[in-house]
């Protein structure tokens, strides 16, 4: 088989990989049968699963089950126990250790204030009418973008595990790599909408239609879109948009075009530290 097919062909088995992860964070990653998902000896597993992605199969499973504690931890659910437990530690001192040495700050911490803040702030736990936090907004005008699309159904922050599998699949093919923004399309406001109904899509930008059953290209139209920048973990981007849709949208004079929102990943959550993570939101707008 050729070098290129073999590299298509393990990539193909690494995406099913971290599909498997993304689904089952809590149930059986053990090496035997993620190795067993990829049709690959458990000798050799970790080491092609290492060299495609950039990371360890335990960085990938550590990193989103954190992600999904801050999450949690935003929105009440559950004990700080409870938390600790999805997030794969076996003690409440353990899980701390673990979020602080990647967040900066503790679980309760975290969950008072609701946001990442310095310790020298004192910020009481932020009610979803506040809007004390303002963002400068710019109009741009987008060009067409053409883009390849893994689709998601179900929480906003299992799209992380799709751009692995979209990134597992762009690398042998030369196409975006990780040093290239990642674009997230989403379709309904989880306010409204149910978690396992959430319609959303990992992207990158591409020249030409792809044709490829594992992806779906998609087309953006241009036009003008409202942007803001976000610096902070995903898990509190909705703090954004509710500001984005609630204080500024009434307030400008424009109305949203009949498209999803976009978010432009500007750097990389596997070598980031989540307070440092920068995410623009554009609203597109009707002309």
């Amino acid at each position: 088989m050729p070098r290129t097919a073999t590299t298509l062909d393990y990539s193909r088995r690494i995406q099913a990989v971290i599909a498997h992860i993304g689904e089952h964070l809590d149930g059986d990653l053990s090496l035997e049968r993620l190795a067993d998902v990829a049709c690959l000896s458990p000798f050799h597993f970790h080491r092609v699963y290492r060299h495609l992605t950039g990371e360890t199969v335990a960085e990938t499973i550590r990193r989103l089950r954190l992600a999904r504690a801050t999450a949690d931890l935003v929105r009440g659910r559950g004990t700080l126990e409870r938390v600790a437990r999805r997030a794969g530690y076996g003690s409440v001192a353990a899980f701390t250790r673990a979020f602080g040495g990647t967040y900066g700050t503790t679980p309760a911490a975290y969950r008072a204030a609701g946001r990442l803040v310095s310790p020298a702030m004192h910020v009481s736990p932020i009610a979803d009418e506040d809007t004390s936090m303002t963002y400068d907004v710019e109009i741009r005008d987008s060009a067409p973008l053409t883009l390849a699309a893994m689709r998601h159904t179900g929480p906003y922050m299992g799209i992380g595990a799709v751009f692995d599998r979209l990134y597992a699949w762009a690398a042998p093919r030369g196409l975006a790599g990780r040093e290239a923004p990642g674009i997230g399309l989403y379709w309904d406001d989880p306010g409204s909408v149910p978690e396992a109904r959430l319609r959303s899509a990992a992207a990158i930008p591409v020249t030409t239609p792809v044709d490829d059953p594992a992806v779906e290209t998609l087309t953006l139209p241009a036009g003008p879109c409202a942007v803001i920048r976000h610096v902070g973990p995903y898990a509190e981007l909705e703090r954004s948009y509710l500001w984005l849709y609630r204080e500024w949208l009434p307030q400008s004079g424009r109305e949203p075009a009949d498209q999803p929102c976009r978010e432009v990943y500007l750097n990389d959550p596997r070598t980031t530290a989540p307070a440092e993570l920068v995410t623009e939101i554009h609203l597109p707008l009707k002309a």
